[in-house]
């Protein structure tokens, strides 16, 4: 190649990966590119671009620039923008709390409640309070399941109980009382100003109240949830985004053995 043409192989990128200063990879190693999506409350003209941009800078983003804004309503616009991030995290002091069980499948699960408990585990499920959604209770307990992970109701120990949505926490104790469940699952999608904490928090009171809080096992689980918040609200486990009926059953049947004094 002339030496007049450009050459990549004379560009210099940074190749170094440090664990304990990383940042968000675009095209090349410590490039800090990011996308990010907002709505400003602002007409859609040169200002609100302007506006973006200057906010983009004081999130810690290098040559902001938008690439989409659209109206969404009057007096509303919505942008796409590209930044170069400046911030970088320590990724090796980083812990987050897990659930602490072994993933098995559901012939593994069955195999190790009948040799372990020795009789099925008692599990009722809802999306509680005023959350419609049941996709994700649905995923976990139906019998088809979700992504080619069979739901809980298809396991041969487990006896379960789907409520569907819209369940009130009374009448999902109650329900729970009448069949002497060992475990209770509840799905929240809606989040929307914290409902979902409101609610999940009602529950644990309720349950303390009935004095059945330390008899069941008590599970959330939804997109916005995680283990550590779950723990946070009283609850023994939180299961969110890629979690599956294999993990919060082979969760519920190890937490048995464990209480039951069986481990």
């Amino acid at each position: 190649m002339s030496s007049g043409l450009y050459s990549m192989d004379k560009v210099s990128f940074d190749q170094t990966l440090d664990l304990k200063a990383i940042k968000p990879y675009g095209d090349t190693m410590n490039d800090g590119k990011t996308q990010l999506s907002f709505t400003l409350p602002v007409p859609c003209n040169d200002e609100a671009i302007e506006a973006a941009k200057q906010l983009m800078r004081k999130m810690g983003f290098e040559n902001p620039q938008v690439v989409y804004y659209k109206e969404l309503a009057k007096g509303f616009t919505f942008f796409t923008c590209y930044g170069s991030c400046v911030h970088t995290v320590d990724y090796t002091s980083i812990h987050v709390p897990k659930v602490e069980s072994t993933a098995m499948d559901m012939h593994e699960t069955d195999e190790f409640i009948k040799s372990r408990i020795g009789r099925k585990i008692v599990i009722v499920g809802a999306s509680t309070g005023t959350d419609a959604h049941t996709v994700g209770i649905d995923a976990i307990m139906n019998m088809k399941g979700y992504a080619g992970h069979y739901g809980l109701e298809r396991y041969e120990m487990f006896e379960t109980l789907n409520m569907g949505s819209q369940v009130l926490n009374e009448d999902f104790i109650a329900k729970a009382i009448e069949m002497k469940a060992d475990a209770l699952l509840v799905s929240q999608t809606v989040t929307q100003k914290d409902v979902h904490i409101k609610n999940l928090t009602e529950l644990v009171e309720m349950l303390e109240a009935e004095g059945l809080r330390s008899k069941v096992i008590l599970i959330c689980g939804g997109p916005r949830l995680s283990h550590e918040l779950a723990k946070e609200l009283g609850y023994d486990a939180g299961f969110s985004m890629n979690s599956y009926a294999d993990d919060v059953a082979s969760y519920i049947a190890q937490e048995m053995v464990v209480r039951l004094g069986k481990g």
